[in-house]
């Protein structure tokens, strides 16, 4: 959240905010709560400050024996509980207005963000690799995983409904095999791996950001008041909640975990095939640093760079791409995707978010830290996919297929894949 003295002082931005980002909040009508609902605090605690000392005079004059000044004086008080009983009405009905408006107010942008409405309007930055030219007709990722016996749609269906899948054999090692590549090369980075809840309370989602902007995205599991993790960054950073922590050096946090999300709304080549379904696995890293603007910026970059690493490792061509204020979420305040070639889409799909939220996330986790002044201060939190299975599964199968149906493993996951260099069809073994 924002500080509410920094939105009354920037009513405008934060407007422009929430209407870049779509979020349906009125700034004006969260103004008026605020000033209705600071009003109604200074009354009521005037009227109890007024009430205790009558409760004084009260016994006073009781002891003294003096019961017609004091029965005058209750009828005093008695006017003021009736009027502090109506002011506290007022007060839990402007509070929850405030609240519920409050809890909407977005993050405000970088300036460097570009001002669009969709991911079509995100701006790329570089790209890297070159897209494959096949001189063969090429396999999408589920003729492959057919062709290779390593995904098995129907009867992920048949278990569990729809976009959900089973992995078999060596889509499975792949698998683990890419999670494990992300998460070493996040602990060579000074990274601190932990396996965390997959189930959340929802003051966890609320703190995180992820509520109520991302309630329709998340599953609640029934007759409890918790929820399935859409990403491990929630528990990352309530790990630290409420606390008071040491950020001489950034916190750097990592987990790899199951996911899950009902991607309601998705439509179109999106659920097709590993692209858009309701579990995945993620390696998440997750950063606590001091509130400096310039070192989380840099910090962004290097977290950006990890993810960057693991697809140049994978030996995938892809794109850097700065996001859009309409393809951002309510928490985020600067954010890259990395989009990775998927030739059966003829174009680069999202396979990897960074997002600098400054101390909107912070501020809502109530993590803290003493600076240099000894002064508390809400930190700045950012965290980054480095990498996200089965969708990374769709480039690799696609870009490293070869006209036999057979499919390169990159160098890097060979250690994971028991050596194997190449992945080969069962019905191509024995063949010249």
């Amino acid at each position: 959240m924002l500080d509410m003295k920094w939105i009354r002082e920037n009513a405008e931005e934060v407007r422009v905010a929430a209407e870049q980002k779509g979020i349906d909040v009125s700034i004006d009508n969260l103004l008026q709560w605020d000033e209705r609902k600071r009003k109604l605090i200074q009354e009521t605690d005037g009227l109890r400050e007024k009430r205790n000392r009558l409760s004084q005079q009260i016994g006073q004059l009781m002891l003294e024996k003096r019961v017609e000044e004091a029965n005058l004086i209750k009828e005093d008080a008695r006017k003021v509980n009736d009027r502090l009983g109506k002011l506290d009405h007022e007060l839990t009905i402007a509070e929850e207005a405030f609240a519920t408006l409050y809890e909407l107010v977005p993050n405000v942008t970088s300036p460097d963000t570009p001002v669009g409405r969709s991911d079509e309007d995100n701006v790329e930055l570089a790209r890297f690799g070159e897209p494959p030219s096949f001189d063969f007709e090429a396999r999408d990722h589920m003729a492959l995983g057919a062709l290779h016996d390593l995904i098995d749609v129907p009867r992920g269906v048949k278990t569990a409904g729809t976009r959900h899948y089973y992995l078999k054999g060596a889509g499975v090692l792949l698998h683990r095999a890419v999670q494990q590549l992300a998460l070493d090369l996040l602990v060579e980075k000074g990274f601190t791996p932990l396996e965390v809840p997959l189930m959340a309370r929802p003051e966890a989602m609320n703190n995180t950001a992820f509520f109520p902007t991302g309630r329709d995205q998340t599953y609640r599991l029934e007759d409890e008041d918790r929820y399935l993790v859409g990403t491990s960054e929630v528990p990352l950073v309530t790990f630290h909640a409420g606390e008071i922590v040491q950020v001489e050096t950034p916190i750097k946090l990592a987990a790899a975990s199951m996911c899950f999300r009902s991607e309601v709304g998705s439509a179109g080549r999106d659920v097709h095939g590993l692209y858009r379904v309701h579990q995945f696995a993620k390696v998440e890293q997750v950063v606590i640093c001091r509130a400096d603007a310039a070192l989380s910026n840099t910090i962004l970059e290097e977290i950006t760079a990890n993810a960057e690493k693991l697809l140049q490792l994978l030996e995938l061509p892809y794109r850097k791409v700065a996001v859009c204020t309409g393809d951002m979420s309510q928490k985020t305040y600067k954010q890259y995707d990395l989009e990775t070639w998927m030739p059966s889409r003829a174009a680069y799909g999202e396979t990897h978010s960074s997002s600098n939220l400054h101390d909107f996330q912070a501020r809502r986790s109530n993590i803290r830290y003493y600076d240099e002044n000894c002064v508390l201060r809400y930190c700045h939190t950012l965290n980054n996919t480095a990498v996200a299975s089965p969708r990374i599964l769709i480039p690799l199968l696609e870009n490293h297929q070869r006209e036999d149906g057979s499919i390169y493993i990159p160098k890097a996951l060979r250690p994971y894949m028991y050596g194997k260099t190449e992945l080969v069809a069962p019905q191509l073994l024995g063949k010249d």
